[in-house]
């Protein structure tokens, strides 16, 4: 089969990438800078990703920002992550929205301060409407607690009699997990060197194909997420193409948008 933009874009892209966003600390490390400022620059990563995947016609991207587990990282830096977290939903939710990006932020926000409940709030009123990249970011999200907490909201039908045991199936589970209405997850990636998916989106990965990079987050950019892409599609499709060509697709996306 004679691989071309149209052929790439219609049969193989993944419509549901989730990306592990490691490294940020090791990669400021390496240039003598703290922890914080590699979490800075991985911001810079995160606008390009979503750049890319918008040129691309990619239907959902979901970042692992802030796990449950952060919370046992030094105070500066847990300190510094909520920074850039109210930061990116006020600077940067107007840029989303002029882009036609839509943002969910999912996980456990309970925990997180009164004033950054209300910037995501808003942030969610602001781009439900737009019909561009469904843009997830997980934050305080654990794919355990997710799981839990739909089988919380499942045990509770049960209990009011609303709900059988017997009508527990693999399908009304998956109505209560946070990004329900989503496409399937069809593509993982982990950057920074680790071989594992760290409690995240531990249901919805079942069937996704993983890719592991080197590469650090910072590091991240369209020439990586292009090989990524294209490991994805000799997998799925059982045809090669190379990272060039996703780029030439990229780039043919961008003369006619």
């Amino acid at each position: 089969m004679v691989l071309n933009a149209e052929t790439i874009s219609q049969q193989s892209l993944p419509k549901h990438i989730a990306i592990i966003m490691d490294g940020n600390g090791r990669w400021a490390q390496s240039r003598n800078r703290p922890r914080t400022y590699g979490h800075k620059k991985g911001v810079d990563s995160v606008r390009n990703a979503v750049q890319f995947c918008s040129n691309l016609g990619i239907e959902s991207l979901t970042l692992f920002a802030f796990s449950s587990e952060n919370w046992r990282r030094p105070e500066d830096e847990v300190s510094t992550l909520m920074e850039l977290f109210l930061l990116v939903l006020t600077k940067e939710v107007k840029k989303l929205h002029k882009n036609n990006v839509k943002l969910t932020v999912v996980g456990d926000l309970k925990r997180f301060p009164t004033s950054l409940q209300e910037r995501v709030n808003a942030a969610h009123q602001l781009t439900r409407e737009n019909t561009g990249l469904q843009l997830n970011v997980a934050a305080n999200y654990g794919g355990r607690w997710d799981i839990t907490q739909a089988a919380q909201i499942l045990a509770a039908q049960v209990a009011e009699g609303t709900l059988t045991p017997e009508q527990i199936t693999e399908e009304e589970i998956s109505k209560h997990l946070t990004m329900a209405n989503q496409s399937e997850l069809d593509l993982l990636i982990r950057t920074g060197g680790d071989y594992r998916i760290s409690n995240f989106l531990l249901w919805q990965a079942a069937y996704a194909e993983l890719y592991f990079t080197d590469t650090l987050w910072p590091d991240f950019d369209d020439e990586a997420f292009s090989e990524a892409i294209a490991c994805y599609v000799s997998r799925e499709r059982r045809f090669g193409c190379t990272g060039d060509q996703i780029k030439q697709l990229l780039a043919a996306s961008k003369t006619t948008s």
